[in-house]
């Protein structure tokens, strides 16, 4: 499910080089001031790493916000093994980034995780596989919009 309400502007095939390490498909949805920004998880499981990066205030949009801007890093752990990275970036308007769960702690798909005030942007890195349910530009709801299945 998608993580966040917002517009899809990210879907690409691509390195994550934090804590998978490995190839994945990445859709990322940019939060315009008008969006809610609540966050939600996008599958259920256990997170397994979760980690805060201070950083810049690039436009959201801005393809090395993903790496430059301020941002959380999170991980679940889904029951069958599979891990899902997903990240909150700042944006420029954006200055403050809420998360409120902590490695260990299981979650529900659509249980909310944070919240980033203003504009900002969510990237989810998904297995090759999966099947992606959603083109660039397409409207998403958080906790409602499948974004992939695998």
């Amino acid at each position: 499910m998608a993580p966040a309400d917002g517009k899809v502007v990210v879907i690409e095939e691509t390195d994550e080089p934090e804590y998978l390490k490995s190839r994945r498909k990445q859709i990322s949805i940019f939060m315009s001031p008008i969006n809610v920004h609540v966050n939600r998880m996008p599958v259920s499981g256990t997170i397994s790493y979760a980690k805060y990066h201070p950083g810049k205030y690039l436009v959201a949009w801005h393809p090395k916000s993903s790496t430059e801007n301020e941002r959380t890093t999170l991980v679940a752990k889904m029951n069958n093994g599979t891990e899902i990275l997903f990240r909150q970036i700042a944006g420029a308007l954006a200055r403050r980034i809420k998360w409120y769960v902590k490695e260990g702690q299981p979650l529900q798909q659509g249980d909310e995780f944070g919240f980033i005030k203003f504009g900002s942007r969510v990237d989810i890195f998904l297995p090759v596989t999966a099947k992606v349910s959603v083109q660039v530009g397409d409207i998403t709801k958080g906790g409602k919009t499948v974004i992939a299945e695998f």
